[in-house]
């Protein structure tokens, strides 16, 4: 990577938590600043990412077993990798990126049981080593927030046809693995991931978010 690259920040945790909204407002802030920010989501920040994307989260795509799944979320990756977030990152613009690889540790690795090994392997020969600079772990109770998953989900599908929901039909069981793993994965790389309770209002989790960055990153931006 270039010595001057942009940095990469990425949000994480489970669905209806808020990463999405957390994420705008952030690179809302930086860019009042005067940073070059890229936003993007996974699966799905690509062409090719949107069809894979398609494919991953409908509720219709019966019979996906573990290890197919694990394999359409790395190859989403890898395009997004090679597409988007490397070259902004040469151009020296911040990419904010709406979950990576720690979704694969805790969704495919606990949730479906694969373990991290085939993981952390993929993400080493897939995404050349490539890890965030900083990684913002949002924290809420499991139940509240695929409740929230699920009636966003609902809505959506009235209004755009568009059908996501192939995570939020999985058991209490499945998610509290999911949970628990982001957790270990605070606790194994604190350096990296950082919590966040996303229970509080949400200025109050975008101030912290904020300081985070700011503390984490070693930067100072202008107040405005």
């Amino acid at each position: 990577m270039a010595r001057h690259r942009g940095k990469f920040i990425t949000f994480e945790g489970l669905d209806g938590v808020g990463k999405s909204t957390q994420l705008e407002n952030l690179a809302g802030w930086l860019r009042e600043r005067g940073v070059d920010v890229v936003t993007t989501p996974e699966p799905g920040g690509t062409a090719i990412g949107q069809k894979l994307r398609g494919v991953v989260l409908s509720s219709r795509t019966e019979g996906l077993s573990p290890l197919a799944e694990l394999a359409l979320m790395f190859a989403d990756r890898a395009q997004h990798l090679d597409e988007l977030i490397v070259p902004a990152l040469h151009r020296g613009q911040w990419v904010l990126c709406d979950r990576f690889t720690d979704s694969s540790l805790a969704y495919q690795g606990a949730g479906r049981e694969l373990g991290s090994a085939p993981v952390l392997e993929l993400h080493k020969i897939l995404c050349r080593d490539l890890w965030p600079d900083l990684t913002i772990l949002m924290v809420s109770d499991p139940a509240a927030s695929v409740a929230r998953a699920r009636r966003r989900n609902t809505q959506q599908s009235r209004q755009t046809r568009a059908d996501e929901g192939r995570f939020e039909q999985e058991s209490r069981a499945f998610y509290q693995r999911v949970h628990q793993a982001y957790l270990a994965l605070a606790e194994r790389e604190p350096q990296r991931v950082v919590k966040v309770d996303a229970r509080d209002p949400a200025p109050k989790v975008h101030k912290k978010i904020v300081e985070l960055v700011e503390e984490r990153l070693e930067i100072s931006l202008p107040r405005r």
